[in-house]
């Protein structure tokens, strides 16, 4: 007797939530005891959304596309966005869009399917990244200081501006590194990366905890 299939259930959004473990979050009381008010200031911003987007900005679909970021970046560096969402350039037909959680198809909204259904049937890719990479911020007045002892851009305020995102390496770790005001920068690892930089950046930090020597 052929076996009737049962209808997919719909997500319970709650029940997802519960279950799911961020990439660092096993680090947040370290992170927070690491931190030094003042100075500078670890966290992870976990889940948010992050899809990357393959167009031609100059085609059709790219136009699509950039009516619902809020316009897609032109050059290496740059930050364009709309609201919550902002997209960063990694290439000149390769851009990471990222909005906040809430954002996804899974919790209500709809950012995932809608750059689908902008690209159509047009050359190009749009595939959900949101569980391949995690967000930490580090923020302060040593945040850069911190960043300047493994990463080899050039980190000073009058080349790397606030509003820039570029792709670089900070502890060997492949990241994107976006500098989000003038003492605030958010890192873009992969997951399987999260554990390695968020102590290597901890470390980083420690002598900042110290009094500082008259």
């Amino acid at each position: 007797m052929a076996e009737t299939a049962t209808p997919a259930q719909p997500v319970n959004a709650g029940r997802v939530r519960e279950a799911r473990r961020s990439p660092a979050q096993h680090l947040a009381e370290a992170f927070a005891a690491g931190s030094v008010a003042g100075k500078v200031t670890l966290k992870e911003i976990p889940y948010q959304t992050q899809v990357g987007v393959r167009v031609n900005k100059t085609s059709d679909a790219g136009s699509r596309v950039a009516a619902i970021t809020g316009g897609l970046p032109a050059a290496c560096g740059e930050v364009t966005g709309s609201g919550a969402i902002s997209t960063l350039w990694l290439g000149p037909t390769e851009f990471l869009v990222v909005a906040p959680e809430e954002s996804h198809d899974s919790f209500g909204g709809s950012l995932v399917s809608d750059l689908t259904a902008a690209l159509g049937s047009d050359s190009g890719q749009v595939v959900d990244l949101s569980a391949n990479r995690t967000t930490f911020e580090l923020s302060g007045s040593r945040a850069r200081a911190v960043l300047e002892k493994s990463c080899a851009l050039d980190l000073h305020p009058r080349v790397l501006k606030a509003g820039t995102a570029l792709s670089t390496e900070i502890g060997h770790i492949p990241v994107v590194l976006w500098k989000t005001d003038d003492q605030t920068f958010r890192i873009f690892p992969r997951a399987s990366f999260a554990d390695f930089l968020g102590r290597w950046l901890l470390d980083s930090m420690r002598e900042y905890a110290s009094p500082e020597v008259p």
